[in-house]
């Protein structure tokens, strides 16, 4: 494989000493020739091979789990030819014997005549994140059994949600990714119960908890009730803004439902008071710590007049 720095200018080389300090393993492959013209020197401390060794595509399809191998190699090849930027997740062989989970993120390079000149690409081990993955599938399985589902409203109970958040937790602090935690309450619930009676209350609460579920639109994003009139949503690898939005999205949800509420005292239909928190934790910060800031938002919200999301650091 040639050496890409030859005949570099200099800032090329820099800029190849940068991709090559990544995490993220850079390569090219020439279209024509369905052969590697670079990867990274990356490769072969994560999976043993040496750089030297990938020679064509057919090396990177030889290196694969069999079970991934045709399903990964169709998709690729048919949205290169489409010149359609892609990824693709899949298992590669290590030199041991063991295998990587990698993300592999590609570029589909054209010439002028708009014929495919290159690939370039980056690959990425995600072997953390399927791990979180598996568990998560193992506890999503769990919350079919009645000891992880809430009994009244049929989502997902407080003991779920412990399980969710220290799980979400280890992954974000592992991987530095940013965390969301939104909290929501009921306003006026107990004029509400005292106005139309606690039979209707459990049909509110059934109502509430079928319609937030819907506010989470990614399968990792995850919906409980914490507890009384308060339910909570998990948002994995969510900034600020994702959360806000999530949240927004959770009053409109509650608007759009028309729960009459005689008895509130700021609507004739029922609203919800939100608390929003977002961080990328370090191993100083403690979950308990984070639950209870967004909890105190919630409480702001509910003090200033609430109907209202509510993502300031409490004083």
């Amino acid at each position: 494989m040639n050496d890409p720095t030859i005949g570099m200018a200099p800032d090329h080389a820099v800029y190849k000493t940068l991709l090559e300090s990544t995490l993220a393993i850079p390569w090219k492959i020439d279209w024509a020739t369905k052969t590697f013209a670079y990867i990274g020197p990356q490769i072969e401390t994560l999976l043993g091979w040496s750089p030297s060794s990938w020679v064509s595509a057919q090396d990177w399809v030889d290196r694969m789990h069999a079970d991934d191998r045709d399903r990964v190699f169709e998709f690729c090849i048919s949205q290169s030819l489409a010149g359609v930027d892609h990824e693709a997740d899949y298992r590669a062989l290590r030199s041991d014997g063991g295998y990587v989970w990698i993300r592999d993120v590609v570029h589909v390079v054209r010439k002028d005549d708009g014929e495919v000149e290159s690939l370039i690409g980056f690959m990425f081990d995600i072997s953390d994140r399927k791990k979180t993955e598996e568990q998560l599938a193992g506890l999503q399985k769990e919350l079919e059994e009645w000891s992880f589902k809430d009994g009244l409203t049929g989502v997902a109970n407080r003991r779920m949600f412990d399980s969710v958040i220290e799980l979400e937790w280890n992954n974000a602090l592992r991987n530095r990714q940013p965390l969301s935690l939104v909290l929501l309450d009921i306003d006026y619930f107990k004029q509400f119960n005292d106005h139309y009676g606690h039979l209707q209350g459990d049909e509110c609460l059934k109502r509430v908890g079928k319609r937030l579920s819907q506010a989470g639109t990614r399968p990792k994003d995850f919906f409980a009730r914490f507890g009384g009139e308060e339910f909570v949503l998990v948002l994995p690898e969510s900034d600020e803004t994702a959360a806000a939005t999530v949240a927004e999205r959770c009053r409109d949800l509650i608007f759009e439902e028309q729960i009459a509420h005689a008895d509130s005292p700021i609507s004739q239909i029922l609203t919800i008071s939100v608390g929003v928190g977002t961080l990328v934790p370090t191993h100083t910060d403690v979950v308990l710590d984070f639950i209870e800031e967004v909890d105190m938002r919630l409480y702001r919200a509910k003090q200033t007049g609430r109907n209202r999301v509510v993502m300031e650091r409490t004083a």
